[in-house]
């Protein structure tokens, strides 16, 4: 027989008590999510402040106040294609959404010759304006039409929408051969923290984060460049609080590797 629950007294609200199980990792979690820097977008603010370079992101608004005068904003092909896969995923016969995945498909194919060419920067820059940015026209003709023929709250309109955004950023990578279409290099490093956030809940502190997001970069950038993190680390560790400041960028991962 199913228990009844307790009588609630009229005008007073049911009180929910969470299990103790797990009650620290929920609320450190919770802290994380929305009093610290994740959850009300001050991470990308206080973190880049100034930053000028190139900066490729997703569509997050709050990477839309971040950055000095100089900064470059570019936006992910990846996420922008997502949005229409997911389009077809959810309506398989739907011909426009498949046309312009399979546009975008051809703009991944032009990178792909590139890498397999192993072509310079220069060469990579001729390449994408010959076959790219004619292609990015297509695209954009396409993804237009496919707007004012569907609903406004529709998932194919929201793709659109989503894309011509962001169109500005996305078309980047023309100006800039060193840019690459999606940010999943990045992204892919970046995985091994969220999915192991829980061993992670003892650095829940706003102060905590800025250096994480350093050491991690390090890192990453040593494994991509192939670099063995340990003999970097050893090399410029000890030396590191005599090191002047104005020359710090010998130390970078980029710089160590070319000496």
């Amino acid at each position: 027989m199913k228990p009844r629950s307790a009588p609630n007294p009229k005008g007073r609200k049911a009180k929910i008590t969470k299990p103790t199980s797990g009650s620290i990792v929920d609320r450190a979690e919770q802290w994380c999510s929305t009093s610290g820097w994740a959850g009300n977008g001050r991470a990308p603010k206080r973190f880049l402040g100034n930053f000028e370079g190139i900066l490729q992101t997703d569509g997050y608004a709050a990477y839309d106040h971040v950055g000095g005068p100089k900064m470059v904003h570019a936006a992910c092909w990846a996420h922008a294609r997502r949005k229409f896969f997911q389009t077809v995923e959810l309506n398989p016969g739907d011909q426009r959404a498949i046309g312009i995945v399979a546009q975008m498909d051809r703009l991944f194919e032009i990178e792909a010759q590139a890498r397999q060419e192993t072509l310079s920067p220069e060469d990579r820059h001729s390449l994408r304006l010959e076959k790219s940015r004619p292609l990015l026209e297509t695209i954009k003709s396409q993804i237009e039409a496919a707007r004012s023929g569907t609903l406004p709250k529709s998932m194919l309109a929201k793709a659109c929408n989503y894309t011509l955004t962001l169109w500005r950023r996305l078309t980047r990578f023309l100006e800039y051969p060193v840019l690459e279409l999606s940010n999943n290099l990045a992204e892919n490093a970046m995985r091994p923290v969220a999915v192991g956030r829980r061993n992670w809940i003892h650095i829940c502190s706003e102060d905590a984060w800025p250096p994480v997001a350093a050491i991690v970069s390090i890192v990453e950038t040593c494994r991509h460049l192939k670099i063995p993190v340990r003999d970097y680390l050893g090399s410029v560790l000890p030396g590191l609080s005599d090191f002047p400041i104005n020359r710090i960028a010998e130390l970078t991962p980029s710089a160590w590797a070319a000496n």
